[in-house]
């Protein structure tokens, strides 16, 4: 894997990442966070999809390394509900 191939892999995990935060209404941090969500997410929704037998929908083949899009959304969007159930929301003061 070239570092061009290595460039649009974490491109297409942070715009996942990014659209799964999104879904799930909880975003903190900025490009960095979302491309670890998209990372993460690819790996708790590819264990979600073998654990219920369905097809990978929507995948992306970067130098024979496939990325799953919508598993990495699903994943994504499940892995930030749970980190949003965990942290303690922002406190903004009252005016």
């Amino acid at each position: 894997m070239g570092l061009l191939d290595f460039l649009i892999l974490i491109l297409v995990a942070g715009i996942c990442g990014a659209v799964a935060q999104a879904i799930a209404g909880f975003s903190r941090g900025g490009c960095l966070v979302a491309i670890a969500v998209g990372f993460i997410g690819a790996l708790l929704g590819l264990w979600l999809q073998k654990l219920t037998g369905l097809p990978e929908i929507f995948t992306i083949d970067v130098d024979g390394n496939q990325f799953p899009i919508i598993w990495s959304i699903i994943g994504g969007v499940l892995f930030a509900v749970i980190v949003a159930f965990f942290t303690r929301p922002a406190r903004y003061p009252m005016d």
